[in-house]
């Protein structure tokens, strides 16, 4: 009797030891976790590169698009410029298309997605322009900004107008086909979307009809009464091919007006 006590008293020790180490186990901390770092926040007309939250370090897949931009750059051929986000980026899946519109411009994209309006001026700023003088470039900017309280429509606008001086900076002949932010979220009463259209009508000013065009192609993309539908940009955010369509059919001749 007494040895069958000490066996389940033993059995029942070793259980509760196993639970304690599990737990813990559970509880400590994994060695190779990266600490947190703290990033300083950024301001859409102040320039700063895309950082990586975990090292706070220039983002690797932003550095090695950039680095390619500015390479592209360096070789001094391409007569039209496509600069912004991931929208812009986008025409890397509509190649023919692309291929077929711009060619005769040996034009170059530098979309890159997730960019900022910070983001883009930092790279304007850092090689993308260097040995390069397009006769235009095509701008669309500032829907990531969106989301940034901090962000208003005032310092975004500030900031697409300090990439317009940058590149004017370094190509003084480039004439800059300004592109109103396109829609995004389902209604015009949605919160992007109205602070998008204040942005807009922000940039607009900037249009002189020598070196600077407004152009505002949104509308196209739109139901009548203002409804953007997934079957036109299935995130109500990015387009789809037959959008990039409708985008290239309605730039093409204020386009070619600018490269003459």
């Amino acid at each position: 009797m007494k040895r069958t006590l000490s066996l389940l008293l033993g059995l029942s020790l070793f259980g509760a030891a196993s639970v304690v180490a599990q737990e813990a186990k559970k509880e400590a901390p994994k060695k190779d976790a990266a600490p947190a770092v703290k990033l300083a926040p950024q301001q859409p007309d102040v320039a700063a590169p895309k950082l990586d939250p975990k090292t706070g370090q220039v983002q690797a897949g932003f550095a090695k698009q950039h680095e390619s931009f500015v390479a592209i750059a360096k070789k001094g051929e391409a007569q039209v410029v496509f600069l912004g986000d991931s929208i812009t980026a986008g025409w890397g899946g509509q190649k023919a298309l692309f291929e077929k519109e711009y060619a005769q411009y040996k034009a170059a994209n530098f979309g890159i997605g997730g960019d900022q309006v910070q983001h883009v001026l930092w790279r304007v700023e850092n090689g993308e322009f260097e040995g390069i003088k397009p006769k235009a470039v095509v701008l669309m900017i500032g829907t990531n900004n969106v989301g940034n309280a901090a962000h208003t429509p005032e310092l975004i606008a500030n900031g697409i107008k300090k990439i317009i001086e940058a590149i004017h900076q370094r190509s003084p002949d480039t004439k800059v086909l300004l592109l109103a932010i396109f829609p995004r979220s389902a209604k015009p009463t949605d919160a992007a979307r109205v602070k998008n259209e204040k942005v807009n009508a922000l940039i607009a000013k900037f249009n002189d009809g020598k070196k600077v065009h407004f152009f505002d192609i949104g509308a196209k993309f739109l139901t009548a009464d203002g409804i953007l539908e997934k079957s036109v940009m299935p995130d109500l955010l990015h387009l789809n091919a037959a959008s990039y369509q409708v985008e290239a059919d309605a730039i093409r001749e204020k386009l070619a007006s600018l490269v003459k």
